[in-house]
């Protein structure tokens, strides 16, 4: 599957529950995915997470952004870890059931950066 088919299955989708008893997804699987989000996603503790930084003009438009993350986490019922600032948010994803990744968090990942595009 290329790069485009990832990115597109990934913004197609939507998210599953997760309980735990599942093994957080492997490096290998977490790159794979990765090549299908905006190449300003960084995988980071080892593979434990996903997150990237997006920078706005003001303070209003950084809330709008991430009053419609909100609304697309609530959809998804999978909800990130956000440092907002001025001019400024940083999003963090993981599945705390796995402590590790997911595909959820790179479907939220997938549907932030079609509403960022």
């Amino acid at each position: 599957m290329n790069t485009d088919d990832v990115g597109n299955t990934l913004r197609q989708g939507h998210c599953a529950p997760c309980e735990g008893g599942v093994p957080p997804l492997d490096t290998s699987e977490a790159a794979r995915l990765m090549s299908g989000l905006h190449p300003d996603w960084r995988l980071v503790e080892d593979g434990g997470a996903i997150t990237r930084e997006l920078r706005f003009a003001n303070f209003h438009d950084t809330m709008a952004f991430v009053n419609a993350l909100a609304w697309i986490a609530h959809r998804e019922d999978h909800h990130p870890d956000l440092e907002v600032g001025y001019g400024r948010c940083r999003i963090r994803y993981s599945t705390h059931a796995i402590n590790g990744l997911s595909q959820n968090d790179f479907i939220c990942a997938a549907h932030i950066d079609a509403l960022n595009a």
